[in-house]
This record gives C-alpha cells, structure tokens and sequence, in this order.
C-alpha cells in the first residue's frame, strides 16, 4: 500500500521537534550539529530571536491578502533588494523553481516584445534549477527529465567550464544564459570570477541576456550578499530563495530595467507570492544579513572552516580528496561513497548534505559560532575515523 505522503524523497530515519542556532533535537532527545541548514535555507539557523520575533508579531495582524492589494511588507522588502543589489524590479515567489519559471518567461518575453524570435537559452551541464518542467527541461540531465517528457523546447546544455562550446554556441540567435555562480546540487563547483567576467562580457557583444540562479549561493552564502559580486559584474536576471526567508517560503526574482520592463500587468502573478508574513520575514533577513560587518564574519568564518576542512583531507586522505566552494558553500569530494560519509557524519551527530560528483556539502548557518565549526570538525574526524575502520 502506497504511503499516505507521496514516496518521491529517500529520507533519512530522523525527525527533529526542534531546533536552536546550529543545533536540532529529534524526538528521542538526540541533538544534531545541523550542517546542511534546510540546505542553505536556515541563513541565521534556527529559532533566531529576531525572525521569530518579525513572524509573530506580523501574524498577529494580517497573514494574506493576495496581490490585488498593495503590500506594504512587500514594498519594504523589494526597496531594499533594489538598495543592495543591481534590480531595478522585484517580483516575489514562494520558491526557486517558481523564481526559475518566472526568469524563463521573462527572457521568453523580453524577445517577445522586441519583434526577434530569440528562442534558445544556454545552460551547463550539472546544474539545477528546481523541478518543474521548465527547471528540469533548462537542467536536461537524464536524472530529472527522465520520465517526464516531452520537454520544454529551447534549452541548449553545454559542457561546465567548455569555453570553445560557450562561443561557438553564444551567437545572435541565443536568447540568454543560464548559470550558477557556485553549482550547489552539481557538485560545489565555483565558476571562477574571470570566467564570470568573460560571460558577460560576451553575453553584451551577442545581446544575449545573462540569467544567475543564486537560489543557493546568495543571501551572504559566499560572503558577498551575492556570489557575483566577487567578479564584479551584473546580471539582467537574477534567481533568489532558501537564505532569503531564513526558513520562511520565499523566493524572488531581481530584474534591471531591461529585462523587467516588458512584463506588465497581467504576465505573471501569484497567489501567495510576496505575502506579508514571508515578507516581514525576509526583511528582518536582509537588515541583518547585508549588514557590511556580518557579511565579512561569514568571509572569516569561511576562512577556519576551510581550514579545518584542509586538514580532514590530509588527515584522513583514503576518505576525502579536496575542499571546494566558496565562503560558507563548501564541499568535501569523497573517496568513500557519499552516502556513506553522509551515513557516517549522522551516527556521528552531525548533518551534512550530498551533492552530485560524489561530494558532500557543508552548509551551515551563516551565524555559526566557531565552537560550532570545532564541533564539527571533531565529529566529522570521528565519522572518518568509523569509516576508515569499517
């Protein structure tokens, strides 16, 4: 008989009734170093006072009006995402696949209004972009359309870091590019900041429009409010959620003048998207996480735990064999099979994430204290420990 809740997730045999910072405790009273946060979602961990106390005190006033109104919550918060950032425009979703959706539509229709049949959107191999079918048709790996077709026409999946297969492909029929600044599901693969800087540079000369999914590597994950900004540049789309409700359903998409101006009334909407629960949220996340002093303490954060990592790798060489990421994303490729070490770190009492390319990812809240980075490690020693034994 099937299960009452649909059986699409292989879960792991926990369940957690509550959590506080870095830290979960599962219904035997077993508490978990929580290194995956929701992966990437948890920004501040869990339970911070401040999100608690922005939910609250908005669910005691209004919960939902849909967007037939004025939302003064969601005002506030695309003010200041428009302050901090390269948008002109905000739109607010409830996800990144829903965020994912509206950016294909967005470059659909930003061709649409210019009178040029511009159909074809590059994108890399290892990517993810949520699960609907336009997400899974813009991936294209066999793993998530499998099944489901047919797909959405007009992706084109180039191989990652092929930059002859990138200029022999980004020519004026390409519409836009697609890509994550740091891969998350793909493995924890950061696109170096020149490469980043050659993308757009070519993306000006063919006309193409340039689209980041920063659904995992924004919100302060690397240390900039936004990955990209490492290299200095500016999308015409950007893809935001997981950090930016801190737990709360929120997602976004950022849009200059360019790329926005052709979505008027009636193009896309949502019934709960930017509501004023999430909303106060997601403000109380950006007053504290763009805030120039935390943003250089996840940067320095990054730096210890980078650190500790380096030295699990050559602790324990017959079990890992390199660090990757940037800031606060950071991934171990393994030797071992990921799901063991992942298996391992849990008897352990430490969470962590797998990913694509045999790695495993560390996520952890972005406020984590550096005794928590020491616990982790020392629990992550002896889960390598078991490993190597076994």
């Amino acid at each position: 008989m099937i299960s009452s809740i649909l059986p699409t997730y292989n879960r792991a045999p926990l369940s957690f009734v509550s959590g506080e910072g870095s830290w979960l405790t599962d219904e035997g009273g077993r508490r978990f170093l929580d290194f995956g946060a929701g992966i990437a979602v948890n920004a501040l961990g869990h339970a911070h006072p401040a999100l608690v106390a922005a939910l609250t005190e908005q669910a005691g006033k209004l919960w939902h009006v849909s967007n037939l109104y004025r939302i003064p919550q969601q005002q506030a918060l695309a003010d200041a995402l428009v302050e901090q950032t390269f948008a002109e425009s905000v739109f607010f979703t409830n996800s990144g696949t829903e965020a994912a959706e509206l950016a294909i539509k967005m470059v659909r229709r930003y061709w649409f209004e210019r009178g040029e049949e511009r159909l074809t959107i590059l994108t890399f191999e290892g990517a993810f972009h949520g699960r609907s079918t336009g997400a899974i048709a813009a991936a294209g790996s066999e793993k998530m359309t499998k099944g489901f077709g047919p797909l959405m026409p007009g992706f084109k999946t180039l191989p990652w870091g092929d930059h002859d297969a990138l200029d022999a492909a980004l020519d004026d029929s390409v519409a836009a590019v697609l890509i994550e600044p740091v891969q998350g599901e793909g493995g924890i693969r950061a696109l170096p900041d020149q490469c980043l800087r050659g993308l757009r540079e070519a993306c000006e000369r063919s006309g193409a429009l340039l689209v980041l999914d920063e659904v995992q590597s924004g919100m302060g994950r690397t240390g900039r409010l936004f990955a990209h900004e490492w290299a200095g540049i500016d999308p015409d789309i950007m893809m935001v959620a997981k950090g930016i409700g801190g737990g709360f359903p929120l997602g976004a998409v950022l849009a200059n003048e360019r790329a926005a101006a052709p979505m008027g009334a009636g193009t896309h909407g949502s019934t709960y998207g930017g509501n004023p629960l999430a909303c106060a949220v997601g403000l109380k996340v950006m007053e504290i996480i763009a805030e120039p002093e935390f943003l250089a303490e996840v940067s320095r954060k990054a730096g210890l735990m980078r650190q500790k990592l380096e030295g699990l790798v050559a602790a324990h060489p017959d079990i890992f064999e390199e660090v990757r990421g940037l800031g606060l994303m950071l991934g171990l490729k393994c030797r071992k099979p990921n799901t063991d070490v992942t298996a391992a770190a849990r008897d352990a009492g430490l969470l962590v994430v797998p990913a694509a390319d045999n790695v495993i990812r560390l996520l952890p809240a972005l406020n984590v204290p550096d005794a928590d980075l020491a616990e982790a490690s020392a629990r992550f020693d002896r889960a390598a420990q078991a490993l190597s034994v076994g």
